[in-house]
């Protein structure tokens, strides 16, 4: 299965409840840093939800 990366660009300071706990699911804490997760439906619906947030490519 494909992987992708995910990385966190923009501060989760202002940003809803759901929003953070999105980041804190995917395993974002901290600007920069960075994880790499399975292409799966709810990875790809997580990552949609909070794509403003964030930086993906493709592994």
């Amino acid at each position: 299965m494909a992987k992708i990366k995910v990385t966190q660009v923009k501060s989760v300071i202002d940003r809803s409840k759901r929003q953070k706990a999105t980041m804190i699911a995917l395993g974002l804490k901290k600007m920069n840093s960075s994880v790499v997760h399975e292409t799966t439906p709810q990875i790809l619906g997580m990552v949609a939800k909070i794509n403003h947030l964030v930086k993906v490519e493709q592994m």
